[in-house]
């Protein structure tokens, strides 16, 4: 017992510092700068901040959520985006524990990609190709290893299936309505569909298609956005992909034992 508290504590701060990269990564490539240097700054005075003001979590309360030195106010992004890459950190390891045998290294990938896409989504309604671009293979080859591992080479298979069962049509109408549908989109759904399998991103679409129209909704009767309002779908994919994640075979089975 004493062992596995251990390791989910670590596992935890090991996703906190995770959803530090993550802000940092969510702040710096829509201003196209650079990942690895220099080191983290504030953005409104870009004073460099001091290791023991850039702990995860803690130092936003220590600091009373302000900067060190100029005083202004930290934005809640940071804290909330190192609390959920814990979070979930933390539920996948529950899930699935540790063995290379298992998809626990590419799920936290996962994780990891969808927290910085859907944060920059909603900030700027874009899915950044310097995201994407490099994600899509990379899960790909994280599932080949898993299936040589395993020795099972339908993992493969259901990972290619997984990455074009959603991209390649959405991607089509995106090419044909441009206005109505987000190439981004597409990359984004070939990226969580190369991980998941084709069931389980099938299962994660339909929430997220379903998550978006329910939300577009409640916005459009508070008269907060028209019929025709853009909203970033990009956050709807990847909230369906996570219940996906945690309950998409189960899902997906409940779904066809009722045929």
């Amino acid at each position: 017992m004493f062992e596995g508290i251990y390791f989910s504590v670590v596992v935890f701060l090991f996703g906190l510092m995770v959803g530090s990269f993550d802000n940092v990564a969510i702040y710096r490539i829509p201003e196209g700068k650079s990942l690895w240097g220099p080191r983290s700054f504030c953005p409104r005075c870009g004073t460099t901040i001091a290791w023991y003001d850039n702990i995860p979590l803690l130092s936003y309360f220590l600091l009373r959520r302000r900067c060190r030195h100029c005083g202004e106010p930290i934005s809640w992004r940071y804290p909330l985006v190192e609390l959920v890459s814990g979070l979930l950190f933390l539920a996948v390891f529950a899930k699935l524990g540790f063995g290379w045998e298992a998809e626990l290294l590419p799920y936290l990938f996962m994780v990891t990609v969808l927290i910085i896409v859907s944060a920059i989504d909603l900030e700027l309604q874009i899915i950044p190709n310097k995201v994407m671009y490099p994600a899509i293979p990379v899960a790909l080859a994280a599932m080949g290893i898993v299936a040589l591992v395993r020795g099972d080479y339908h993992i493969m298979t259901d990972s290619l299936i997984g990455a074009a069962v959603v991209a390649v049509p959405w991607a089509l109408a995106a090419a044909v309505f441009p206005r109505g549908f987000g190439m981004g989109d597409a990359k984004l759904a070939a990226f969580t569909g190369a991980i998941l399998g084709w069931r389980a991103e099938l299962v994660g679409f339909f929430i997220g298609v379903a998550l978006g129209a329910i939300v577009g909704i409640v916005l459009m009767a508070a008269g907060r956005k028209g019929r025709k309002s853009r909203i970033p779908f990009g956050p709807f994919l990847a909230a369906g992909a996570l219940v996906a994640l945690f309950w998409g075979q189960a899902v997906w089975d409940f779904y066809v034992g009722l045929f």
